[in-house]
């Protein structure tokens, strides 16, 4: 017998929108609750995810069990949510989560995009010198972090979304995948 509530991650670059998008969606689906792969500290989990990648991404090596957790509490509530939302970096790659999505949204974004958008997003308030140290540290290093992303991370998912469109396209588009789908919404 399945279970009647469908968890749905959303996957993507930093700066791809997982966050807005997870967001939207909570506000349009109804009786829907979300959790946020930010809002959690990693313990026992890769600290350098440029030395991470450089190793393989070897996904086992990440302790979800806190956010597994929260979505079990979800699951096994005498009246559990219609939806779970997952801002979720990693689709399918984790086992410990791999069992309890039930779908995989992955927010194809360009890379100079995400970039902009995660530089006026964490950098607001820096000044020219860090947000330089930022960039070539990127070109450096990190832009190989979001390259394993775009290769691993895109090819898992179930369904895959132009991140460059406005968010409300994006978002309709999103709505009428989960429609075909899942007839109850």
């Amino acid at each position: 017998m399945s279970r009647k509530t469908k968890v749905i991650a959303v996957s993507g670059v930093s700066g791809s929108g997982k966050t807005t998008v997870t967001k939207c969606l909570g506000d349009r689906l109804r009786n829907s609750e979300s959790l946020f792969f930010d809002d959690y500290i990693w313990k026992d989990s890769p600290e350098d995810l440029v030395k991470w990648v450089k190793e393989g991404a070897d996904y086992g090596l990440w302790n979800l069990e806190p956010l597994v957790k929260d979505v079990m509490t979800f699951l096994n509530t005498e009246d559990p949510p219609a939806y779970i939302l997952l801002d979720y970096p990693f689709s399918y790659k984790s086992h410990e989560m791999r069992e309890l999505i039930d779908l995989s949204i992955y927010i194809d974004t360009p890379l100079d995009i995400a970039m902009g958008r995660r530089l006026l997003r964490d950098f607001s308030n820096e000044t020219a010198a860090e947000i330089h140290k930022d960039i070539i540290f990127y070109l450096e290093e990190g832009r190989a972090a979001y390259k394993e992303m775009e290769t691993t991370i895109k090819s898992d998912s179930d369904y895959i979304v132009d991140g460059a469109l406005p968010l409300n396209r994006v978002i309709e588009l999103i709505f009428s995948e989960l429609k075909a789908r899942y007839s109850e919404i």
